[in-house]
């Protein structure tokens, strides 16, 4: 009840971020499609998964009431072409989210402790991260329709050449363009040594955005996304002094994640259609809030994967002892949802349960101060150390379909 009165009244004072009058197809949850007085080109009642068709508006709408109950964007952009096939987009994500659920039965992992491993971990620092949030939330903003989208990727590019020199392998640092948005995503590479087919993703969205009304557009972000945009940097650093891995990395700072995962669905679509061999996808989003307690994360169980779940788990009970908690976030919540419907494993665990993360995220507000926690959020630079040594370097695969 509380985050529908929310929505109510937010709605009023909406920023037209969005001024023109052009309308999208999207796919998002069906109850919120309906609240928004959205057009259901199709609907799947058993996943509360629909395709709709909305105004800029009411995608302003769409965008409040999921931030209100605890969810990102919440919703994904549709091509012409797939807006077109409304039932066949419902119909293969239900597919793809039945096989890999199916995967809750596997055998479960247990890794085993590895000194060198653990050091790397260690090595995280929660001054050094501060400083990283600090320096990305600097920005009045990063909305992907900002008349500069690309100032601070641009920035980030030219600071991972140089934070990067004297790495024991080599690396490719790049933007990719997209159709969708001016805004680039930045990747970096670092080819694996003996199968760099098979490549391990890590990321977070680079962009911020401001749904306030009376707040001059400033869209600080440092909770969302500058803190796992920075767990991803710092997790880079420590990397470098690593051997090359067997399989090759790839680390993304996506564009345009709050308009509607609009960067990693092109990036993700692409992959499938070049049958890219991407072993396991790794999101972080908003990690520096803990509003379930210090060391207390979420990990999300709708549109992810239980296999890599419980590889996520296994890492963290054998070196980051932090306390995992179950919870879902919705369809689109955050990019990880772009993998997962082209097939591929995804995971992504959270600063908090929705119920209690930070409120303050999508206005000026979202800054750094004493509600946030550089101690809790390092846990996550761990994550990704460990994520790309354990993985980097294992012959584990995803369970066949």
């Amino acid at each position: 009840m509380l985050s529908f009165l929310i929505f109510n009244v937010v709605v009023l004072f909406t920023q037209a971020h969005d001024v023109s009058t052009k309308s999208e197809t999207v796919l998002t949850n069906l109850d919120q499609a309906r609240a928004v007085g959205g057009v259901i080109l199709s609907q799947d009642v058993v996943t509360n998964l629909a395709v709709a068709y909305l105004t800029q508006l009411q995608l302003n709408q769409l965008s409040i009431l999921n931030h209100s109950q605890g969810k990102c964007a919440g919703f994904e952009r549709l091509t012409a072409t797939e807006a077109n096939q409304p039932g066949v987009i419902l119909s293969n994500l239900a597919t793809a989210d039945l096989k890999i659920k199916t995967l809750s039965l596997a055998k479960k992992t247990i890794l085993t402790w590895n000194e060198d491993f653990q050091k790397m971990a260690d090595l995280a620092n929660p001054n050094q991260l501060q400083e990283t949030v600090a320096w990305i939330s600097s920005y009045p903003s990063r909305y992907n329709k900002a008349p500069n989208p690309n100032q601070h990727v641009d920035d980030l590019k030219n600071r991972l050449q140089q934070w990067l020199q004297g790495a024991k392998w080599n690396f490719q640092i790049e933007t990719i363009d997209h159709h969708s948005t001016k805004q680039k995503t930045l990747r970096v590479t670092i080819p694996g040594k003996s199968r760099p087919q098979e490549v391990i993703v890590m990321g977070g969205h680079f962009d911020s955005i401001n749904q306030g009304y009376f707040s001059g557009d400033l869209s600080p972000g440092a909770d969302d996304n500058a803190s796992g945009s920075a767990n991803l940097i710092e997790a880079l650093k420590i990397l470098k002094n690593s051997e090359q891995p067997e399989r090759t990395w790839e680390f993304y700072w996506y564009a345009g994640e709050e308009s509607g995962l609009l960067g990693s669905a092109e990036i993700s679509k692409l992959a499938k259609e070049q049958s890219k061999n991407v072993i396991a996808v790794l999101q972080l989003d908003m990690t520096l809030f803990p509003g379930s307690g210090e060391h207390v994360v979420g990990l999300i169980t709708d549109y992810t994967s239980p296999w890599l779940r419980d590889i996520l788990t296994s890492i963290n009970s054998t070196y980051v002892k932090a306390r995992l908690v179950d919870d879902k976030c919705g369809y689109g919540c955050s990019d990880h949802a772009s993998w997962h419907r082209q097939g591929y494993h995804a995971v992504t665990p959270f600063e908090a349960t929705t119920s209690t993360m930070n409120h303050y995220i999508h206005t000026e507000k979202d800054v750094i101060d004493t509600r946030l926690s550089f101690l809790h959020s390092n846990s996550f630079t761990k994550y990704t150390v460990l994520f790309a040594l354990v993985l980097g370097n294992s012959d584990m695969q995803p369970p066949v379909f």
